[in-house]
């Protein structure tokens, strides 16, 4: 069957992932425009962004080596491109921003292959978004099928060169201009037109963080210890099991009468829910992923997971090893959609608890883990 992709769902708080759940234009100069001409000598296709790097010979002979930032890795695979596309040595033009920065670097807005003239804006598409695929709606244990490889919706600029306007669902991309604000909705901060893009922002200054939940005065004081570690080491820093389930990676789930596996697109970690076991062992080995034990309430899949080792919850937001997570999985077999609802407690950390959904939809990309590198530029220390 034909799935169109579905807009996300939310409903508490919305979870932001470590790889792009977010969009922001750092310290490219948006209201102003660059074209360049070279020819290809690598490409990192990483995540938080992919980056092109290209030799450009000006006027007087010399040769200067530029790298323009892409989306991350990830979100180009499920859109249909791959580094294949772009062969050492083939020559391009790119038209985009430059960087107030790095002099050498730049926005990528649309990429010309010179050889064959194809032209690729920000956000071309170039595979379906819709997945063709025969399902069985249950296991012949009587469980819902939640096997298979999810990944949330993945949202677009309203400017296919990601230029101005502001994000929303692929499935709705052509609903609005080029450019376009849906009602409600404001255009990022930053992008061209806005007041932010006049701002010429420090780099090496610290970035105000806040947490998505009211912390105690020991979960302020680690959040403080985390948000000061460089932003180009912290952006790669690996999430929890709340965090990692958001976000642009594709997560895959094997299910079994006794065992049901998660693995996670972001660093490529696995989990494994206990169907077995009603209660957590006394004595646990602290881990990322913790000691989860699950059990069915009619067609919900319930998780209670236990035994942390301390680590980021989400963004900025720390936890401890007393962090204790209850997540709800319910397909819905006739979209096919996995919405997950989550609550987590920290008594250490958090003085509530934090909540929140996500809707994921199978994604037109098998799983994969993508690497992560942030290769953003940073101005030399004055």
């Amino acid at each position: 069957m034909k799935l169109r992709l579905l807009a996300s769902l939310a409903a508490g708080t919305i979870i932001a992932g470590s790889a792009g759940a977010h969009h922001g234009f750092g310290t490219f100069a948006m209201n102003e425009d660059i074209e360049l001409s070279g020819v290809v000598t690598g490409l990192d296709f990483v995540n938080p962004h992919s980056w092109l790097s290209f030799d450009v010979t000006r006027d007087d002979g010399s040769v200067v080596e530029y790298r323009c930032e892409m989306r991350s890795a990830t979100t180009l695979r499920r859109s249909g491109w791959t580094p294949e596309m772009f062969p050492l040595g083939t020559r391009v033009t790119i038209q985009g921003s430059p960087d107030r920065v790095d002099p050498a670097a730049c926005y990528v807005s649309t990429i010309t292959i010179d050889d064959d003239g194809t032209s690729l804006d920000r956000y071309s598409q170039l595979v379906e978004a819709e997945v063709d695929i025969e399902r069985v709606a249950r296991l012949p244990n009587g469980h819902p099928n939640l096997a298979g490889d999810w990944a949330v919706e993945q949202r677009i600029m309203t400017d296919p060169k990601g230029r101005d306007g502001t994000l929303v669902p692929l499935s709705q991309a052509d609903d609005f201009g080029v450019g376009g604000v849906p009602e409600g909705q404001q255009e990022i901060p930053g992008a061209r037109g806005t007041p932010q893009a006049e701002v010429v922002r420090d780099p090496n200054a610290p970035r105000p963080v806040r947490s998505f939940v009211d912390l105690t005065d020991a979960g302020q004081a680690e959040m403080e210890r985390i948000a000061a570690i460089p932003r180009l080491e912290r952006s790669c820093l690996p999430g929890s099991i709340v965090s990692d389930w958001g976000g642009e990676p594709v997560n895959r789930i094997a299910q079994g009468d006794d065992v049901i596996t998660i693995a996670y697109g972001a660093h490529g970690r696995e989990r494994t829910i206990d169907m077995r076991s009603t209660v957590h062992p006394g004595a646990i080995e602290p881990s990322w992923s913790g000691h989860s034990i699950g059990w069915w309430e009619d067609d919900m899949l319930v998780v209670d997971t236990v035994g942390f080792e301390p680590g980021i919850l989400v963004g900025a937001t720390p936890h401890s090893d007393q962090l204790h997570v209850v997540e709800r999985f319910t397909l819905d077999a006739d979209a096919i959609t996995l919405t997950r609802d989550f609550q987590a407690q920290d008594p250490l950390y958090l003085t509530e608890f934090y909540t929140g959904s996500a809707t994921m939809i199978l994604s037109n990309v098998p799983y994969a883990p993508e690497p992560c590198e942030d290769l953003t530029p940073v101005a030399a220390p004055q």
